[in-house]
């Protein structure tokens, strides 16, 4: 039985609608904690089985973590952000390369427009919103280059920086927590700045950078190495400013240096000023890329 194109796309977008549907019907916050809670727990008969389930079904390549023996692991979360040996991911030498800050897949990438950032066919969402409406980092960003880099459950679970940079400002936004999965992002309208995230504001030797941690369902809680877990003080936008304000000691991070990590799969947004990149030709929605590889060349010197 042959099917036509354009019936087969249909097919695929009503699919993509009803899981949407039922994503917006699912107590998200709830499903996360309980994830949260069973990711955690440490009696060896359940999390090793956990764990081997994991490993099992995703095809894990134990022999890359520093850790190699499954059971050693205290948790389900321990193994799910498992430190890989450091010459499984080298860093691209070149001094103008740009970073890949993750294992995962390219959602897309390429020019802010019009203060827009492209999600999917038909579907954007503003700077600003995803920002939390701060007009000063919003202008810093203006006609600026983005990517959305997509990690899936199998992938390596800690966030690394694209440059060398200080931080100077973190916001915890809360939100939804809607799957991140390619097929939601082709149906749910501006879910990047809709789902609960932490912002990450760095002041580099090439301008500003941006390092946007985006919360998924089942996505329990983010950490960075400054902070820990970014828990939300409120469900109201929490910012905290670092630097020259004691007693807050400034936060400076090399090159592939770690910066944080996802308990359970999401998505990671770059930012960069106008004119101040250009991303590899090699990169195109759906990409695999791993962390430590180039992609994308420092066009200037200084921000």
């Amino acid at each position: 039985m042959n099917h036509h194109p354009e019936n087969t796309a249909k097919e695929a977008g009503l699919i993509d609608k009803l899981f949407a549907l039922l994503l917006y019907l699912l107590p998200h916050h709830l499903l996360s904690q309980a994830m949260h809670w069973l990711t955690r727990i440490e009696w060896p008969p359940l999390k090793d089985r956990l764990i081997k389930g994991a490993i099992r079904l995703y095809r894990v390549d134990m022999g890359l973590a520093v850790q190699q023996d499954p059971t050693a692991y205290p948790s389900f979360n321990a193994f799910f952000t498992r430190a890989l040996q450091p010459a499984a991911r080298p860093l691209a030498g070149e001094p103008s390369a740009v970073l890949s800050p993750v294992d995962g897949a390219v959602s897309q990438l390429g020019r802010i427009e019009d203060g827009r950032i492209f999600q999917a066919k038909g579907q954007s969402y503003t700077l600003r919103e995803l920002l939390g409406d701060d007009s000063e980092w919003c202008e810093r960003f203006a006609e600026g280059h983005f990517a959305t880099l997509y990690l899936s459950p199998r992938d390596y679970h800690r966030i690394h920086m694209p440059l060398a940079g200080e931080l100077k400002k973190m916001l915890h936004i809360p939100g939804r927590l809607f799957s991140v999965s390619p097929s939601t992002t082709r149906v749910v309208p501006r879910l990047f700045s809709r789902n609960e995230r932490v912002i990450n504001l760095f002041e580099t030797e090439h301008g500003p950078m941006a390092v946007i941690m985006v919360g998924a369902i089942f996505v329990a809680s983010m950490d960075t190495v400054w902070a820990g877990t970014v828990a939300p003080l409120s469900r109201r936008i929490s910012q905290w400013r670092y630097g020259q304000q004691k007693p807050v000691e400034p936060v400076t991070l090399d090159k592939g240096e770690e910066m944080g990590r996802f308990n359970m799969g999401s998505t990671v947004v770059l930012l960069f000023p106008k004119d101040a990149i250009e991303w590899s030709d090699q990169l195109s929605a759906d990409t695999k890329v791993q962390m430590g590889q180039q992609i994308a060349t420092l066009t200037r010197s200084t921000g």
